[in-house]
């Protein structure tokens, strides 16, 4: 499969439903609204997953297709595709600030993506459970309202994934400033990489010697 970047929480990722040979599916993660600065995705879809009903991440209707749209928690099967979603406070004030957000599993090409979306405070250990093994974890990390960079450090370290891909963090053109940049969690965990990729290509060969790489994406 491939991943690439729009900033923010969004995601595209590219997988084969069923193997290789099949038709791709296509899921798009949390579309924000044009307002935030960055140009929304207008890819078409067969999947978008909404992480929190905010303008940050729901922004769905940039999305072209008929995209089946998960927003809630529960399982789900579409297309080759399994996920399972669970709800966690999104602010550290116990949803006080943002209420719910909902963390997804995937499981697609035999790989396990873990979606933190908003999370806001550190995983219960019947949710730490749940995600634990991940081969690649897309973990918020600049959140002013969220995670900061010591706390996402700590709950990538529970994990233990394979890879991880930081998102929810400041860079160019972003209109607010509930964000942080990099900087918090790269001085934590100590071991950002200097260079960004364009996106990248994620299968059980490319994965099977990796542990807790972390990989920084340019915005498409």
């Amino acid at each position: 499969m491939y991943i690439s970047y729009y900033g923010l929480s969004s995601f595209k990722i590219i997988a084969k439903s069923a193997g290789r040979g099949s038709e791709d599916v296509t899921i798009i993660f949390s579309p924000f609204s044009k307002k935030v600065g960055l140009n929304p995705s207008q890819a078409k879809a067969d999947i978008v997953i909404v992480s929190l009903n905010d303008e940050l991440f729901n922004n769905t209707n940039s999305i072209k297709g008929d995209p089946i749209i998960i927003d809630t928690a529960g399982e789900y099967a579409i297309k080759g595709v399994n996920v399972l979603g669970f709800e966690a406070f999104a602010d550290y004030n116990k949803g006080e600030v943002r209420g719910k957000t909902v963390v997804y599993i995937l499981n697609v090409e035999g790989l396990k993506l873990v979606y933190l979306g908003a999370l806001g405070e550190e995983l219960s250990p019947d949710q730490l459970e749940q995600v634990m093994d991940a081969d690649v974890l897309f973990l918020p990390i600049g959140d002013k309202n969220g995670l900061d960079g010591r706390t996402a450090e700590i709950i990538s370290r529970k994990i233990e994934p394979k890879v991880i891909i930081p998102m929810q963090y400041k860079t160019k053109n972003i209109k607010t400033d509930d964000l942080r940049d990099v900087s918090d969690f790269c001085s934590n965990i100590g071991s950002c990489p200097s260079n960004t990729q364009e996106k990248i290509l994620v299968n059980e060969k490319e994965l099977e010697d990796k542990k807790m790489e972390i990989i920084l994406l340019e915005l498409v």
